[in-house]
């Protein structure tokens, strides 16, 4: 479906109705492209997926790195005071 941005503004819900069934909905002005709407694909997870995200969200420095206590350490001199 084309729709110019004019029209669009007044029956925008109905448009974004149509973008979540799939229907691809083209907003135009002056006659030319310029936006389209889309829908969203939802991205449900079971709970052994949600599990999963969780503990390696707990699981914290994954990449080896220092830990977030000492992480700004190299500001600071021995004394304890910013270099």
């Amino acid at each position: 479906m084309r729709i110019s941005v004019s029209e669009a503004k007044a029956q925008l819900t109905e448009l974004v109705r149509r973008a979540e069934a799939g229907e691809e909905v083209v907003l135009t002005r002056h006659g030319q492209d310029v936006a389209r709407i889309a829908g969203v694909k939802s991205r449900r997870l079971d709970a052994a997926g949600r599990r999963a995200i969780l503990e390696a969200a707990r699981g914290g420095g994954a990449d080896g790195g220092p830990s977030a206590a000492r992480s700004q350490d190299w500001l600071y001199g021995e004394d304890g005071l910013p270099k």
